[in-house]
């Protein structure tokens, strides 16, 4: 079985003490090739910020016990999420290792500040998911208010993202975001909630590859001991053997090599791309100083700067010409996108 730095796992929303301990003990028996345990930290919802009012919303307090009895019966340490600063207080005082932040707090500055007032101070693990939508700052500003407060020890959590348009997965992943982040805040550990991307358990096992490939330091996944019971997001929750089979055929790469050939091989290979990317360059500019005479000659003309039939030519030709080439055709059609974008924003 793979190993992995941080594996956080539990049900969507504790919902009885009978669930909560059983799925606890399951997860506890998923173990690694040297005989200790996977699961890093048990993870339960208390408070669930719903969409709609008439869902169910969580237990409440009501629940703290049960975990405080999976810490003590089992040894697991144990991670809720707070939205209020009550909530912090009321886990804390009962001694919850951990606490996260949801992606919809997040979302709001003031109510971030709130937790980070009443979390000043306090040693305790904070993880913080991102916003509902792709801000990158929004999420980098939530972690800078915990700094500010004085939390030594935060991890960020990929959930994907809010988008209208149909998609297989619940939220989009956009993976560049997570990247982005790795490369402002790289002191900042960043694991990937699958679950939520998913949104079905049948794709949490190519999610969570995706984000061991991109070096994610670990997961924060749903699980649930009878998922067609579960009374929230009971469709992207794996049963605790679901989840040690996913785990058992993960494959956890390595950040780097000590091989000669490999590095040999890879720097020869960069070096080609590297020419490559500066032809790109050069190629896009070449491009832009032939808009900006095509611009003149529009102004000079009076001819309005969007020509619809001829960017309809131009999209059509090159995803035919994406799929000649082997190239992904989506991804073409949006960098051509982005260069008529620009291209118009020249022109104007």
């Amino acid at each position: 079985m793979s190993e992995i730095e941080t594996l956080i796992c539990g049900p969507c929303s504790a919902e009885t003490e009978e669930q909560v301990f059983e799925t606890a003990k399951a997860l506890c028996g998923i173990l690694r090739p040297d005989g200790k345990r996977y699961v890093s930290a048990y993870r339960a919802g208390l408070w669930k910020p719903r969409t709609h009012p008439g869902s169910f919303q969580g237990v409440g307090e009501r629940g703290i016990p049960w975990l405080v009895r999976v810490q003590k019966e089992l040894g697991m340490k144990v991670i809720v999420e707070v939205a209020k600063p009550a909530h912090i207080d009321a886990v804390l005082s009962a001694g919850i290792d951990m606490i996260w932040i949801g992606t919809r707090t997040t979302t709001n500055s003031f109510a971030m500040q709130d937790l980070c007032d009443v979390l000043r101070g306090v040693d305790v693990p904070v993880f913080v998911k991102n916003p509902v939508n792709p801000d990158l700052e929004l999420w980098i500003g939530a972690i800078e208010r915990l700094q500010r407060a004085g939390i030594k020890h935060i991890t960020a959590v990929h959930r994907g993202f809010s988008y209208y348009e149909k998609s297989k997965y619940r939220n989009i992943p956009k993976w560049q975001v997570p990247i982005d982040l790795m490369q402002r805040m790289p002191q900042i550990p960043i694991i990937c909630d699958p679950s939520h991307i998913a949104g079905d358990k049948a794709y949490v096992a190519e999610i969570s590859q995706k984000a061991m490939d991109l070096g994610f330091k670990g997961l924060f996944i749903e699980s649930h001991i009878c998922p067609d019971k579960a009374l929230s997001d009971a469709k992207q929750q794996l049963t605790p053997s679901e989840l040690a089979s996913m785990l058992d055929a993960l494959e956890v790469r390595s950040e780097s090599s000590e091989s000669a050939d490999y590095l040999a091989a890879v720097d020869h290979i960069r070096a080609h791309i590297d020419v490559i990317d500066d032809n790109i360059l050069e190629l896009i500019a070449s491009r832009m100083r032939l808009v900006d005479e095509i611009g003149r000659y529009k102004k000079e003309n009076n001819i309005t700067v969007l020509q619809p039939r001829r960017w309809e030519s131009v999209l059509n030709k090159a995803i035919a010409g994406a799929g000649e080439r082997g190239l992904d055709k989506k991804f073409v059609e949006e960098l051509f996108k982005l260069i008529h974008q620009a291209s118009i924003d020249r022109q104007s």
